[in-house]
């Protein structure tokens, strides 16, 4: 079994390459560190996605570092950015899913831009849940996109969850309603909602996702439990402003980041996280069904900022 270090080591391999060969180069000579190279560690953790912000503030920490004489070297410089990363991401929660205590199923409302890998996550969400024993209702309230009912009928068959889904063009609304009763019925443990993917700017659609709560609500008081937005960690910091939008649209209370294997902005992460104060639940490390991870602060920053060794840890369960 793979463990979850090696995961985020080879998910995370292009933007640890990019940042980590610039902070070498620029701090490997034996002179006093410049301003000039204050100002190039800020270019580079910021190409990386990891935001103003952030960036600004592991700058100032490195650079009171050095000047105290508590650091001297681009080994050290890593070693104090992946510890003020694992704070920052440490600070927001837990990963996982928080289950519904209060009675029926967990339902779980995905949100997110079209593209974002929404109806894979969905899926492989799905299996990491089935991994841990749940038994999981899967609903295709994506009615809209061509072929979407149909790919999540692959993905409930794939991982042995349940299906309920409409025809094209139906009321996701309504689909949404009768899997959250069929799941009553059948004393399902989860419910996950994939709904159609959507652009952040479009008003009447946005509107639509709060027509989807409504009717989870009436279904079972409280529902949704979960609505987890999906972001595209290689839109870099565009993904900053969807989970912006999609948070004052949709009440988000977490995020899965998509698709960190295939980009050099893996930082976004920490921007995301930072900026707006939202908790990382789950990271797309690849393509394989295994590749969805609950999210680890400190495996992250390790494999962020170039270590090397495998932790002895086991991937973790979705709860």
């Amino acid at each position: 079994m793979k463990s979850v270090f090696k995961v985020f080591r080879n998910g995370l391999q292009k933007t640890k390459t990019s940042l980590v060969r610039n902070v070498q180069s620029t701090f490997s000579k034996n002179e006093s560190w410049s301003e000039e190279d204050y100002e190039k560690l800020e270019a580079t953790l910021i190409s990386c996605d990891l935001g103003v912000e952030v960036s600004t503030r592991l700058v100032e920490d490195i650079r009171d570092r050095y000047e105290r004489g508590r650091i001297s070297t681009s080994a050290e410089i890593l070693e104090v950015a992946k510890e003020d990363v694992h704070r920052i991401l440490a600070d927001k929660g837990e990963a996982g899913i928080s289950f519904n205590e209060a009675g029926g199923p967990t339902v779980i409302m995905l949100v997110g831009t079209n593209g974002s890998g929404k109806t894979t996550t969905a899926g492989k969400l799905a299996h990491l849940l089935r991994q841990d024993g749940k038994s999981v209702l899967m609903a295709a309230a994506d009615t809209y996109r061509a072929g979407g009912i149909e790919q999540t009928r692959i993905w409930a068959e794939e991982v042995g969850a349940e299906l309920v889904a409409g025809t094209q063009g139906a009321d996701a609304a309504a689909v949404a309603y009768d899997a959250v009763s069929a799941a009553q019925r059948r004393n399902f443990e989860v419910v996950i909602v994939d709904t159609a993917g959507r652009q952040h700017t479009r008003k009447g659609l946005m509107e639509e996702l709060a027509k989807v709560r409504r009717s989870l609500d009436k279904a079972l008081p409280g529902a949704p439990h979960e609505v987890l937005l999906t972001l595209d960690a290689s839109t870099g910091s565009n993904a900053l402003h969807q989970a912006r939008e999609f948070g004052r649209q949709c009440a988000v209370t977490g995020l899965i980041l998509t698709k960190l294997d295939g980009t050099g902005k893996g930082g976004v992460t920490v921007a995301v996280s930072e900026e707006l104060g939202y908790n990382v639940r789950f990271v797309g490390l690849g393509e394989k069904l295994d590749d969805l991870q609950p999210f680890d602060p400190e495996l992250f920053a390790r494999a962020l900022f170039g270590y090397d060794h495998e932790s002895e840890v086991q991937p973790a369960s979705a709860s």
